[in-house]
C-alpha cells in the first residue's frame, strides 16, 4: 500500500495551496464582516479548472479524483473554509449535472457552471426536514410545460446570491421514491429568499431560505429521470461528505501552524512557552491526531473513487472522525494562544466558529453513525 502522493496529486495541492494564501487567506476577515464572496473570486477559481474538479473531462471538466478533491479542499481550507466548502457545494452540483442530466440540460448550464460564470447551490433540506431528508415537502406539480414548484429550503448557502439551484422536491408519492431533482434559474417568478441568516460561523457565505411560489419550470430543467432525485442527491452526499471533511482538516492545520510559531515566540517564565513538556505534550496530541485524519480520510476517498462496495460507510466513519477532530484540534489551538486566542486578529477564532457546523451539514454526525451501525448490522 502506498501511501504518498503522486507528483500530480503534490502539484494540485502546492497550486490550490498558493491561491489560497493570496487571493482568498488577506480577504477572508473582510468578507466575513461583509457576508458575502466577491463573485470576482469564483471566475478565478474557474480559470483554474476548480468549478467542475470531478465532472468528466468528455464535459469538459478537470476530471479529478474524490481524493484529488480532497487535496483540493484541504489546501484551500487552510486559507479559509467558509469559501472552500462553498466551493464543495458548486462542485457536487456540477457533478450531479455532468452525471444525471441530459445533453440538453448539460449543454445549457455546465460550460458556465465550469468556469463558474453560473454558481450552483443545493437546496434539500427543509425547515421540518433535515436528518430525514426522504420526508421533504416541496411539490413539484406536474403542468403542461413542466412543473410548477411550491416549497421553502432552508439553511442554503448561496440561497440569494447564486445563479441557479439544484432543487429536491416531491413530485410523486411520500418517501424517497417520490422525490424529483431540479434545476431552478435565479430570477424565475415566484423565486423568492428569506432574511440573510445570522450565523456562528461560515459567516462569508449568505445563507438564506429559498422560496418557490408556483415557480414554472420547464420539463427540460428535471435532472435525470423523475423520481430519482432522492438518490442523486445522497449519491452526491458521499463526496460531499470527503470535502466537508477535507475542509475540517486543512483550516485544523492551519490553527496548527499557526499556533506552533506563537508558541515559538510567547514567552513564559523566561522561556518559550513550547518548551513546556505539557504543552509539547498537547501539540504532539493534535499532531497525532490531524495525521490520523488524514490518513482515514484519504482511504475513504480511495475507496470511493473504486467504488468499493463499503464506499458509503467509510465516507461516513472519515465526515464523523475527521470533523470532530478538526474542532478538537482548532478548540486546543485557541486555548494554547490564551486570551489572544479568542481575539479576531489572531485568526484562531474564526477556524473554530466555521469548524462547528461541519459536524451538522452534509448529514449530521449522529447520522454517520447511524450509517455505520446499520451497515455491522446488516452483516
Amino acid at each position: 500500500m502506498d501511501f504518498a502522493l503522486s507528483e500530480e496529486q503534490t502539484a494540485i495541492f502546492d497550486m490550490a495551496y498558493g491561491f489560497g494564501q493570496e487571493h482568498i487567506a488577506p480577504y477572508a476577515r473582510d468578507w466575513e464582516a461583509q457576508g458575502s464572496i466577491p463573485k470576482e473570486l469564483w471566475r478565478e477559481i474557474g480559470a483554474l479548472g476548480l468549478g467542475g474538479i470531478y465532472v468528466s473531462e468528455d464535459n469538459g471538466g478537470s476530471g479529478l479524483t474524490r481524493l484529488d478533491a480532497t487535496l483540493i479542499f484541504e489546501a484551500l481550507s487552510m486559507a479559509c473554509p467558509s469559501v472552500a466548502s462553498f466551493l464543495s457545494i458548486h462542485n457536487m452540483c456540477a457533478r450531479m449535472i455532468d452525471a444525471y442530466g441530459s445533453d440538453d440540460l448539460r449543454a445549457r448550464y455546465l460550460p458556465k457552471a465550469l468556469t463558474m460564470e453560473t454558481v450552483l447551490s443545493y437546496c434539500l433540506t427543509e425547515p421540518g426536514a433535515g436528518s430525514d431528508a426522504a420526508a421533504l415537502k416541496t411539490r413539484a406539480e406536474k403542468t403542461g410545460e413542466g412543473y410548477s414548484l411550491t416549497g421553502t429550503k432552508a439553511f442554503i448557502s448561496g440561497g440569494g446570491y447564486s445563479d441557479a439551484y439544484v432543487v429536491m422536491a416531491r413530485s410523486g408519492g411520500e418517501g424517497p421514491r417520490g422525490v424529483s431533482a431540479i434545476v431552478v434559474e435565479d430570477g424565475m417568478p415566484g423565486l423568492s429568499f428569506g432574511g440573510l441568516e445570522d450565523k456562528m460561523g461560515w459567516r462569508s457565505q449568505p445563507t438564506r431560505q429559498v422560496q418557490f411560489d408556483a415557480v414554472a419550470v420547464p420539463a427540460a430543467n428535471l435532472l435525470g429521470e423523475e423520481g430519482k432525485g432522492f438518490n442523486y442527491a445522497m449519491a452526491g452526499l458521499d463526496g460531499g461528505r470527503l470535502n466537508i471533511s477535507a475542509c475540517s482538516l486543512g483550516a485544523a492545520q492551519a490553527a496548527l501552524d499557526a499556533t506552533l510559531a506563537y508558541m515559538a515566540e510567547r514567552e513564559a517564565f523566561g522561556q518559550s512557552i513550547d518548551r513546556f513538556q505539557a504543552l509539547q505534550f498537547r501539540l504532539a496530541d493534535m499532531e497525532i491526531e490531524l495525521q490520523a485524519a488524514r490518513t482515514f480520510l484519504r482511504q475513504a476517498a480511495w475507496k470511493l473513487d473504486r467504488g468499493a462496495p463499503d464506499a458509503t460507510k467509510f465516507c461516513a466513519m472519515a465526515k464523523k472522525f475527521v470533523t470532530e477532530a478538526g474542532s478538537r484540534v482548532a478548540d486546543q489551538c485557541l486555548q494554547l494562544h490564551g486570551g489572544y486566542g479568542y481575539l479576531a486578529d489572531y485568526g484562531i477564532e474564526k477556524i473554530v466558529r466555521d469548524l462547528r457546523v461541519h459536524q451538522i451539514l452534509e448529514g449530521t454526525n449522529e447520522i454517520m453513525r447511524l450509517i455505520v451501525a446499520r451497515s455491522l448490522v446488516a452483516r
